[in-house]
């Protein structure tokens, strides 16, 4: 067993890797609500642009150019998506709308991968400025970097359940979630409703890929599959709540870096959001049939 002090460092990179999984969460949750769509290339889409931030800090470009380049390339490419596509499949089977961007990841990974080849053992990351400042907490040094994937994590969880309840445009969302014909009838321009909620979800993908490949590695794969662990805290929060899919998110990421330490659980820390998502749906599904049975014996 490891000693408390070993564990302090992986509590502090879990909480940070929770926060990056908090917001690309709630990025899905959002988009998922106001289209229907489960965005699965969010992951790619944010992997994409990391990448060809990479290429411009390589290339000598001004690292705040970069960055930049990278949160908006996600917004783009995603509202693109979105344009040509979304109307589409506003009106096919959930499953349909549930694996629809699986192409849009698998073309993005490919490219990927053709561009930026495996280096032969040699690591690729972005370093942000905020890396080489931070504080100190009962003898352990936390990065400003990781205190602002937290905080993201925090305040877009907070902001979005704020902008959902008080703005116009949050409500309109809400109202699309629940009945999309009867939302447009109503004189709600749809097509502008949805083409915020794709832009928004994508400009949160690329935030979540520069987060992502400063906190780990700048792989394709490594920021690809970051969706299977947000997609994961979503589900356990049913596609609808926010707040449980923020918590949802920190547990997954502060579980996933404990396990490091334990060698015998360190290759199967990967599983941690498939797990913690089966006991969850398995609790929610045992908890409905208590309640059905209850009201029918009532």
């Amino acid at each position: 067993m490891p000693s408390w002090s070993e564990l302090e460092q992986f509590l502090v990179s879990g909480l940070a890797l929770g926060g990056v999984y908090a917001l690309s969460g709630v990025g899905l949750v959002v988009l998922y609500r106001a289209t229907g769509v489960l965005y699965l290339a969010f992951g790619a889409v944010g992997a994409l642009g990391a990448f060809l931030a990479y290429q411009m800090i390589q290339a000598s470009a001004p690292g705040w150019a970069a960055w930049i380049v990278c949160i908006l390339i996600g917004g783009v490419v995603t509202l693109i998506y979105g344009t040509i596509f979304g109307p589409a499949l506003a009106g096919r089977d959930p499953l349909v709308r549930a694996v629809a961007t699986l192409g849009l990841t698998l073309i993005l990974f490919g490219a990927m991968e053709l561009l930026w080849p495996p280096t032969s053992g040699a690591t690729r990351s972005i370093s942000l400025p905020t890396d080489n400042g931070g504080f100190t907490v009962a003898g352990l040094q936390v990065t400003w970097t990781q205190v602002i994937a937290l905080g993201a994590g925090v305040v877009l969880t907070i902001g979005t359940g704020a902008f959902l309840r008080y703005t116009k445009l949050g409500t309109a969302m809400r109202a699309m979630a629940n009945d999309r014909e009867i939302t447009a009838t109503l004189g709600v321009p749809v097509r502008r409703v949805e083409a915020a909620a794709w832009f928004g979800c994508g400009v949160l993908a690329g935030f979540a890929g520069l987060l992502l490949a400063d906190l780990v590695q700048l792989e394709p794969a490594t920021l690809t599959f970051l969706v299977i662990s947000s997609l994961a805290a979503a589900l356990i929060g049913q596609l609808r709540s926010i707040t449980v899919t923020f918590i949802a998110a920190i547990v997954i990421g502060v579980v996933h870096d404990l396990l490091t330490p334990f060698t015998a659980l360190t290759n199967y820390r990967d599983m941690t959001p498939f797990v913690l998502a089966a006991i969850a749906l398995l609790w929610v599904s045992r908890h409905r049939q208590i309640m059905t049975r209850s009201r029918e014996e009532g």
